[in-house]
């Protein structure tokens, strides 16, 4: 004769609360862990240098020129290579801060007269806080 204690066995069960919110911990940890960087899209080889790099208070405008004299104001490219679009595209980035530094972040296999392009709108802005980027000698 069976004798029964009265109760219901257990039924096994999974929470699935506690497995959503572990799962949206790893998230949120990936991403806030998750580094993004801007300057990914462009590959530049940047000239070398000896002085080191200095630390800007202001975040500075940056304007790139690629290895084919291509300028970036951020992301966006100025479709035209002209000094008259460079200087429109700057002065709508830029709006009226002229005490705004500026780097200009060209390729080392860029040609000079786009430099040279770059720098004479930035100076005819009015900009004259303008540095120009290198990598430290020796890591090319």
């Amino acid at each position: 004769m069976r004798l029964s204690s009265g109760k219901v066995p257990d039924e096994p069960e999974i929470n699935l609360v506690s497995l959503i919110d572990v799962v949206f911990c790893l998230i949120i940890f990936l991403v806030v862990t998750t580094t993004f960087d801007h300057r990914a899209a462009l590959k530049l080889v940047l000239p070398n240098a000896q002085q080191p790099a200095t630390v800007e208070e202001v975040s500075p405008l940056v304007l790139v020129v690629d290895a084919e004299g291509r300028y970036f104001l951020g992301q966006d490219e100025v479709l035209k290579r002209d000094t008259a679009s460079l200087k429109d595209a700057i002065a709508r980035v830029a709006g009226p801060d002229r005490e705004r530094p500026v780097v200009v972040r060209g390729d080392a296999r860029a040609p000079v007269q786009a430099l040279v392009t770059a720098m004479d709108a930035l100076g005819q802005l009015g900009f004259t806080k303008i540095r120009i980027a290198t990598t430290p000698e020796g890591k090319s």
